[in-house]
């Protein structure tokens, strides 16, 4: 009897093991990445003249701290990556991503798990003296010592070692779903990095634009004090008798104008500070070095342009779209084994007895083995609309993937057209302040000769002070299109020039 039981438990063993031989197909499709939706070469014509591709450099391996050499701004893009919320909760992310991966790729694996149980139950005496004589039938002596009233306790004792509803992924559902799990995270960690180099940049341009109010603060209230002693002036002259009332409202006028842009740029020095401390997370420290300013030299390093399709391994955003497009392809697989028999396992031993001491005797041990298998037979067209949906969520993935692209090239596009004609304009608009404060040094002397009216110094000094504003706001704009252009380029991951560390590996 005891070699019969060997027998089986091994012909059990054998059949289990060629089940999980067979097991580990998969019906996810072949993926194929979909042909980059742009030209393999950028835009060509005046604003991208002095475009060179370069072939060696990658922009994206050149480090934050490498390309931004403002030491002010350093720091605070440091504190951004320590204290920024919206990146520490995309790094939650990556790890929520990542255990739930984990639980998915669990499915795989059988839970073992050991169980004991005790039971002691008291009969009354008419259930009792019926057990009683069917043990005695059976040639047994009565178990349990009799009970308050007659009746009897019965005891039973087991130990069980064993796994249940174990399905035998014959067809990769579980697989399907297990490699979904993992594209998912892996995408979600793209995420990531996507989330850090938008912050850098971010970070980035807050500070020019809070070096640019702070120089329009300063320049208004130069242009003030310069409307103010003007305004002195022609009082001086309206009562003497030179000039007239209408040269005194006019100087008024501008002197007003003047007090207005002060307040507005008060205020909106305030407020970037404001948006840059939220960037940061924390507060701007009273310590901030000393920075360069939005005319020092050498404020961001030179860029080298790479080709198109190198923005399809630097950008985090496009391979975030294509690992997500990627799991949608795995779930196509897991709809499709849906359609197909799903087989599970139970199997247990273990040790049972009537008496605690005899729990491990010789002759007390048991098995189970209870197979079982499920066919779909009418869903009512739930697996097709599954299959279907998993499909349309493939189109549309790809249809998103294909859309990241074309916005990465136009980003690229647009700050390279930037950065090849700014640097005229910079110099046109320099001449055109040159050019305004002759004009206003000419025209306040005439004035003061009586040979023009006040109306030409008025125009004269709102001609000055819009072509100062307008150098600013060029010299910020061109600030900001190379900040856009190293962000759109992949840069900003790297803290330091190095090679680009790999894809997460599985955990």
């Amino acid at each position: 009897m005891a070699r019969k039981d060997t027998d089986m438990k091994k012909s059990v063993l054998a059949v289990v093991v060629g089940m999980l031989a067979v097991s580990g197909c998969s019906l996810i499709p072949d993926y194929q990445r979909p042909n980059a939706p742009v030209e393999n070469a950028w835009p060509h014509g005046q604003a991208y003249d002095a475009l060179t591709v370069n072939r060696d450099q990658q922009a994206a391996d050149i480090g934050w701290r490498d390309f931004y050499r403002d030491p002010a701004l350093q720091q605070l893009i440091q504190l951004s990556l320590d204290n920024n919320r919206d990146l520490r909760q995309a790094a939650l992310n990556v790890r929520l991503y990542q255990a739930q991966y984990r639980v998915q790729r669990a499915e795989l694996f059988p839970d073992i798990s050991v169980s004991g149980t005790g039971t002691r139950t008291r009969q009354p005496e008419d259930l009792s003296q019926v057990s009683a004589i069917r043990e005695l039938l059976a040639g047994n002596s009565a178990n349990g010592a009799g009970g308050g009233g007659g009746g009897s306790i019965s005891s039973q004792y087991s130990v069980t070692l064993g796994f249940t509803s174990y399905e035998l992924d014959l067809f990769g559902r579980l697989r399907s779903l297990s490699e979904q799990a993992l594209l998912n995270y892996f995408a979600t960690s793209e995420g990531r990095r996507s989330t850090q180099i938008s912050l850098v940049s971010e970070v980035a341009n807050a500070y020019y634009a809070w070096l640019t109010d702070q120089r329009m603060l300063q320049l208004t209230r130069e242009t003030l004090d310069a409307y103010q002693r003007s305004y002195d002036l022609t009082r001086q002259t309206v009562e003497n008798g030179v000039a007239s009332g209408l040269d005194l409202r006019q100087s008024r006028t501008a002197l007003e104008g003047a007090r207005a842009n002060l307040a507005q740029y008060t205020r909106q020095v305030a407020q970037d500070r404001n948006a840059l401390a939220l960037l940061l997370g924390t507060s701007i420290p009273a310590d901030l070095p000393q920075g360069k300013g939005l005319d020092g030299k050498d404020l961001l390093a030179d860029l080298p342009a790479n080709l198109p399709s190198d923005l399809l391994q630097k950008r985090p955003d496009i391979l975030q779209s294509e690992l997500q497009l990627r799991a949608a392809n795995a779930n196509i697989g897991a709809a499709r084994a849906a359609f197909f028999p799903r087989i599970s396992l139970t199997a247990q031993g273990g040790t049972a007895s009537r008496d605690l001491n005899g729990l491990f005797d010789a002759g007390s041990g048991y098995w189970t083995f209870s197979p079982s298998i499920n066919i779909p037979i009418f869903t009512a067209g739930s697996l097709k609309a599954s299959l279907d949906a998993a499909r349309i969520q493939k189109d549309i993935n790809v249809a998103t993937y294909e859309k990241s692209i074309q916005t990465a090239f136009r980003e690229v596009a647009d700050a390279l057209a930037a950065k090849g004609t700014y640097d005229d304009q910079l110099q046109a608009q320099q001449d055109l302040v040159q050019a305004s404060q002759e004009y206003y040094d000419l025209a306040n002397l005439r004035y003061r000769q009586g040979i023009d009216n006040y109306l030409t110094v008025l125009d004269a000094q709102r001609s000055l002070y819009s072509a100062q504003q307008q150098l600013i706001t060029d010299r910020l704009n061109q600030l900001n299109s190379e900040v856009t252009l190293y962000k759109a380029l992949g840069g900003g991951w790297l803290e330091r020039s190095q090679t680009r560390p790999p894809l997460a590996a599985k955990p």
